[in-house]
């Protein structure tokens, strides 16, 4: 796939001089691009991951330019409210307090919660985490973190704003767990098999979908046309062997519904 990095108005139309530029406006995407297989750079430091080839896919089904714009997670809804972006596409997951400011698409993505627990400290369950001298790390403005503070009170919450550092926590054993998503916390577990255990049971479903301004009802009519053919034309099983192939095997081999699969998938 082609992309389309744009920088607008560079001051060729400034006071009316240098060409007028036509044609379609760029469709401008926010993400955080620190969560790899799904947002992410290359060697050069270009935007790649799932959510880049499907926010490519899309701006080509709209006859549009993309151009992505890098920015911390908790600053995308802002971003998208202030019309700095169009949409966002960066794992988010659609939640009714979300909702309440921003309109999400149909849902492209399904995963639970999950837990990256330290080796050894005896949590078998989210429920051993709600007592006092219980340390829990959190990525800021997550859902993991809005779970943590609903339904963990007992619990001492370390907030940090990157998911390395969570699970730098566990791994040092400063932490007892992290709560954070299935996919992450399974390629965690992978990569620190001496240190971590994954409790991938599910406590929280959840939906990933694309965010929309408020209001803009046609391009949110547009994004589901276009998420619904994707998906028929197997889109996403292409984005799942690209960038999920081992962990997709993984997640069947133990019986739990992989993240592209509908709801109600596996064993």
């Amino acid at each position: 796939m082609k992309y389309f990095y744009g920088l607008l108005c560079m001051g060729l139309l400034w006071s009316g001089c240098g060409p007028e530029v036509s044609g379609p406006q760029p469709l401008v995407v926010g993400m955080e691009l620190a969560y790899p297989p799904f947002e992410m750079t290359d060697e050069q430091g270009e935007p790649t991951g799932v959510s880049v080839d499907l926010a490519t896919a899309l701006a080509e089904s709209l006859g549009r330019p993309l151009e992505i714009r890098n920015m911390s997670f908790d600053g995308l809804i802002p971003a998208l409210k202030t019309g700095s972006i169009d949409l966002i596409i960066s794992s988010m997951t659609a939640t009714e307090e979300r909702a309440k400011s921003i309109d999400f698409s149909d849902p492209y993505l399904h995963t639970e919660l999950a837990l990256l627990t330290a080796k050894g400290a005896g949590v078998d369950s989210v429920e051993d985490l709600n007592v006092a001298g219980r340390v829990v790390a959190v990525k800021l403005g997550t859902t993991g973190h809005v779970y943590a503070q609903a339904n963990l009170p007992e619990a001492q919450l370390r907030v940090l704003e990157k998911e390395n550092a969570c699970v730098m926590e566990v791994v040092q054993g400063k932490a007892d767990a992290f709560l954070f998503d299935q996919l992450s916390v399974y390629q965690n577990a992978l990569r620190h098999p001496d240190t971590t255990d994954a409790i991938l049971s599910s406590f929280q479903r959840e939906a990933w979908a694309i965010g929309i301004r408020q209001g803009n009802e046609a391009l949110a009519e547009d994004v589901n046309a276009f998420l619904g053919s994707f998906r028929e034309a197997g889109g996403f099983d292409q984005l799942g062997e690209t960038y999920l192939g081992e962990f997709q095997a993984g997640f069947r081999a133990l019986g739990i519904p992989f993240v592209f699969d509908p709801p109600g998938a596996g064993k």
